[in-house]
């Protein structure tokens, strides 16, 4: 049988040499953008309110390597408002806010997130993008910086923007604590 430590230690060689690749550091609610070690890009960002975990149902944060399996939203305009990640016709406005007060606003471009570790965020219960965990825009009042979301990684709508038009499919991302 395989060491898992050794597995692990070989895929993070190999996916830090991609380039690019991101790096969501939990703990200070920053995303990077690296070619190499080298960092690009930072932004803040918003992740899970409930924290880290990969059980389906928990509102929380995955964590470990994933990749970006779909990019959706290309051409759309600033605060366009997606529900299952159509959009939907709608810009986000404070009108519609108070018309959907309850709503977890995913706006702008989405980063849909597949795991790439089995059993720890792939496959079964633990799976990423079967809990349709996304980078995405949401409303410029929520605070970044701070963990708020309800699971998903939440960006400015003009990072999301940037980050978005910056790294192809497969991109790797590392979220640690």
């Amino acid at each position: 049988m395989a060491n898992p430590s050794l597995i692990r230690e070989r895929l993070d060689r190999r996916l830090r040499e991609a380039r690019p690749w991101l790096d969501l550091d939990i703990a200070n609610q920053r995303l990077s953008l690296l070619e190499g070690e080298s960092a690009q890009r930072n932004y803040l960002v918003s992740t899970a309110r409930n924290g880290v975990g990969e059980i389906e149902g928990s509102h929380c944060t995955p964590r470990g390597w994933h990749v970006i399996r779909a990019k959706i939203g290309a051409g759309m305009p600033p605060g366009t408002v997606f529900r299952g990640r159509r959009p939907t016709g709608e810009r986000y406005s404070e009108a519609l806010a108070r018309a959907y007060p309850d709503r977890d606003w995913i706006l702008t471009r989405i980063l849909w997130l597949s795991g790439l570790e089995p059993g720890l965020n792939r496959l079964g219960r633990r799976d990423t993008m079967r809990r349709y965990i996304y980078i995405h825009g949401c409303p410029d009042h929520c605070p970044m910086g701070v963990p708020e979301s309800a699971g998903c990684v939440r960006m400015r709508n003009d990072d999301v923007i940037d980050l978005f038009d910056r790294v192809p499919v497969g991109t790797p991302l590392l979220i640690h604590e």
